[in-house]
């Protein structure tokens, strides 16, 4: 992830880079930058012919270093969904597409603080539905002596948690 040009800390420093590669003459590399950065093939070529004047726009730039990080993470079922809300996130707000871009914001830290969050509010649930939950699954010998706790946040605090991660907690 981000071995060769390193992570950027902003879209205009991505498109200074692709900028200054392109300058040199040096297209492949401006491919490279798109690939190390989520971009689709297609906007480079479209920046290399002059079709556009920069690489990305700060929702791209943030999106494309999203499906990278998601790539490197392959998150499933719940975490998946995390991904999600952090991409909606992402499209809805300027501030949180150029956050999002930062060095030091990554998915796997986000995924942490949503984590950590499910471990401090998990809640004991109730026996009758664990004891039916254990019926229903056969290769389940024993469901921590009939207990089991559940703490994963609904979706309007994943969010909250999400901008609160990339934008600082918001008063």
């Amino acid at each position: 992830m981000f071995d060769k040009f390193g992570e950027f800390d902003s879209c205009e420093e991505l498109n200074r880079a692709a900028a200054a590669q392109l300058e040199e003459g040096d297209e492949d590399a401006v491919r490279k930058i798109a690939e190390e950065n989520g971009l689709e093939p297609e906007d480079a070529e479209d920046f290399i012919l002059g079709s556009v004047q920069e690489l990305a726009t700060p929702v791209m730039a943030a999106l494309g270093k999203l499906k990278v990080e998601k790539n490197d993470m392959q998150p499933e079922e719940i975490m998946e969904d995390w991904f999600g809300y952090i991409e909606a996130c992402t499209l809805e707000s300027s501030a949180m597409a150029e956050a999002v871009r930062k060095k030091g914001k990554s998915l796997k830290g986000c995924v942490a603080l949503l984590l950590g969050w499910s471990f401090k509010n998990a809640k004991e649930v109730e026996k009758s539905i664990v004891q039916e939950a254990a019926k229903s699954c056969k290769e389940i010998t024993t469901v921590g002596h009939g207990r089991a706790w559940l703490g994963i946040p609904g979706m309007k605090t994943a969010r909250k948690l999400i901008r609160d991660y990339y934008l600082g907690a918001q008063k």
